[in-house]
């Protein structure tokens, strides 16, 4: 009987240890600025980050116009490219990303400039 007691708690231990080595034999996924992301989903989350700029005040309003407009016209630039013959080539693809990197950072430049805050050098 303490065999099969014995037995029964190693198989217990065992099976309970098999998903927590599958866990940690997982690889790690890519940090956020290795992710790949998909031309819409970076779109959304751009837009997301204007939108959330706009309510907080840190971008003016003009300037999420202006950031719009350029989202806008990468997603212009987008369609041009899947609609021309080959369809959305690599090199396509890179200049797209490269433009969308752009984009962020000028998006993460406009939030923290201070405009429209009080204390701002040149402000009335």
């Amino acid at each position: 009987m303490k065999k099969f007691t014995l037995m029964l708690a190693g198989l217990g231990i065992a099976v309970s240890a098999v998903p927590m080595t599958a866990a940690m034999a997982a690889p790690h996924p890519a940090p956020a600025f290795q992710a790949w992301q998909s031309i819409n989903s970076r779109q959304a989350n751009l837009d997301l980050r204007i939108d959330q700029g706009v309510r907080s005040g840190a971008l003016t309003r003009g300037e999420a116009a202006r950031l719009r407009a350029d989202l806008n016209s990468l997603s212009r630039l987008e369609a041009q490219y899947r609609r021309s013959r080959p369809g959305l080539t690599l090199a396509e693809r890179r200049d797209l990303d490269r433009r969308f990197d752009a984009l962020s950072a000028r998006v993460r430049v406009e939030k923290h400039d201070r405009d429209n805050r009080p204390g701002r050098p040149g402000r009335w």
